[in-house]
């Protein structure tokens, strides 16, 4: 199924931008099983399709999405969204939480990106279009080293340099710069202050900063806001 076929069939338009990825090759991430990690995986790895490195993100293949749209409105889901919320996932969570499109909130080409946990009626805003998506994973990609993973310092850096090689067309030229400047930096150990304890973190950047430059450069008000999307 193809995202144009998909548009038809659901009546929405995706981004120019989106459908540029599809055209790019960027969302072919093959059909998933027990064998894609050890035989597709590593066809992808030296040129990313989107996003591929990313911690807990596994993009949707087009033929997923239809069964994704139609399993949020089923009045029978266990979720119970409210059907005026209009939702298109594009990716998903190890836990099966979504990343998705609310076309409620359309304006043009900004597409507010949101995403939707299954285990709670929430949903948090995380960019008001595509393009500031790409830029804000990237970015928070560098902040967060997979220690859990032991993933290491070399890896680390090989993942964000490969993913930097087949992303730069969608980014502009001012977060292409800063998201090379931040690569160029020592890896640092940091910490995160929560109510009750702190989280370790390692990584290029700190929470802090990561934060202040998401402001900066990509403002957008509802930025990590949330909203709920059930009235049961």
């Amino acid at each position: 199924m193809t995202l144009t076929e998909i548009e038809k069939e659901y009546n929405f338009k995706y981004s120019a931008l989106y459908k540029q990825l599809e055209q790019d090759g960027m969302l072919n991430v093959g059909e998933y099983g027990p064998n894609w990690y050890s035989t597709v995986f590593p066809k992808l790895k030296e040129n990313p399709t989107l996003l591929l490195h990313s911690y807990d993100f596994e993009l949707l293949n087009t033929n997923s999405i239809a069964e994704e749209i139609n399993d949020f409105s089923d009045p029978e889901d266990y979720r119970q969204i409210n059907p005026e919320f209009k939702f298109i996932p594009f990716a998903k969570s190890g836990a099966g939480d979504h990343y998705c499109f609310l076309l409620n909130e359309q304006n043009g080409d900004d597409i507010p990106i949101v995403f939707v946990w299954h285990d709670c009626n929430e949903v948090n805003y995380l960019a008001k279009n595509f393009q500031h998506y790409i830029f804000r994973t990237l970015l928070t990609d560098m902040s967060e080293q997979d220690t859990y993973n032991n993933v290491s310092d070399k890896e680390f850096r090989e993942n964000i340099e490969s993913v930097l090689k087949t992303h730069t067309k969608y980014l502009t030229e001012q977060q292409t710069e800063i998201l090379k400047s931040v690569l160029s930096r020592q890896i640092i150990d940091y910490e995160i202050e929560l109510p009750r304890t702190k989280e370790k973190h390692r990584g290029l950047l700190t929470g802090i900063e990561l934060k202040r430059i998401l402001n900066e450069f990509i403002p957008y008000e509802k930025m990590d806001k949330s909203f709920e999307y059930s009235t049961e």
